[in-house]
């Protein structure tokens, strides 16, 4: 595994997305190849298990109760439904199950459910990863206890443009969830979306943020931005250059997160659907190594299990294997209250 730097400079990141493409990607692929098996790339499922009536206002949300999308509010599914779905995308050949909730934190009487799917989850063999908004130090520790693998909290920008996106938290507000979840010992799953409207500094920003922290997220989540009619940056965004990050800049995006942090996995997210699959097989070169399979990614359409795995054939890549014991699995979570995060502190 290489080893990674926490102390890159803004400039240095620029000087990154600057470089000729060629020469980018060629060094993302280099580095991507000391710690990844560049032919495997994992499969992971997406789960909405409550979904709508978030009280969060992200302009870019179908869920949020300040969003005019349709999205109909539900109750949180019961634990059985949850365990019955991530059944069937093992049997589809994804090895982590994430599981996402529109909250903006987690209730207490919540917990229990999600404690049982957390377990249930990971004992059929697959990574667990949960997204329930921000998580307070206990909350942290509950999940932590169930053996959660990941939790995936976004910083989704630049911490410069964070509050023309959303008004209802802030990035200290992401940072401090980062490090509860840091601090109970999970694996940290932090990205962003890009093709906002943002410009390429923003991208620098929020690369630089997320490859600074204590200890670079685990897992690196690269969203293209679906707009969505009657959110806030859909409606704004909708039939503009803007609506659509060009896909050059976004392979380069991909790239940078590679090189910044090398022992992630750097995860193709949202708007893979819109993606041709040259693009696609250009971010696997430049370090991509996880894709989310399926029709839907919570409210959003994504590409689907069949044509992912043509494209997988045509370009001769396939799906990681988990296969390690449970004891190995449990070696690769955090360490609890990591002594980096206390010294940086």
């Amino acid at each position: 595994m290489t080893d990674a730097r926490t102390d890159w400079t803004r400039e240095e990141i620029a000087g990154l997305f600057d470089l000729p493409f060629t020469e980018l990607v060629y060094r993302a692929a280099e580095v991507h190849r000391r710690s990844f098996d560049p032919a495997e790339v994992q499969l992971s499922t997406l789960l909405s298990i409550k979904t709508g009536g978030c009280v969060e206002d992200c302009g870019y949300c179908s869920q949020s109760v300040s969003a005019n999308s349709g999205v109909k509010a539900t109750k949180l599914l019961e634990v059985q439904q949850v365990l019955q779905r991530a059944a069937q995308a093992r049997d589809a050949g994804s090895t982590r199950f994430c599981m996402g909730a529109a909250w903006r934190n987690p209730k207490d009487r919540d917990m229990p459910a999600i404690i049982e799917m957390v377990q249930g989850v990971r004992s059929m063999g697959m990574e667990t990863c949960m997204t329930l908004g921000m998580l307070t130090p206990a909350q942290a520790d509950m999940l932590s206890e169930a053996g959660l693998d990941y939790y995936n909290h976004n910083i989704d920008t630049s911490p410069e443009r964070y509050d023309q996106v959303i008004t209802t938290r802030t990035m200290d507000d992401r940072l401090d969830t980062l490090s509860n979840v840091r601090m109970a010992g999970i694996n940290v799953c932090s990205g962003g979306i890009v093709g906002m409207g943002e410009t390429r500094a923003d991208r620098v920003g929020f690369i630089h943020t997320l490859a600074t922290l204590p200890d670079h997220p685990q897992s690196v989540p690269i969203n293209a931005l679906v707009p969505v009619k009657g959110t806030v940056l859909g409606d704004m965004l909708a039939d503009t250059p803007l609506a659509k990050i060009d896909d050059v800049e976004f392979v380069r995006t991909v790239a940078v997160a590679r090189i910044t942090m090398p022992g992630s996995m750097v995860r193709l997210s949202a708007g893979r659907e819109s993606m041709s699959e040259m693009t696609q097989a250009m971010c696997f070169l430049a370090g991509a190594n996880s894709i989310f399979t399926g029709d839907k990614l919570l409210t959003a359409p994504n590409a689907g299990d069949d044509n992912d795995m043509a494209m997988f054939a045509r370009l001769g890549l396939k799906p990681m294997a988990i296969d390690l014991t449970p004891a190995e699995v449990e070696a690769q979570r955090m360490p609890k209250g990591c002594a980096k995060l206390e010294a940086a502190e």
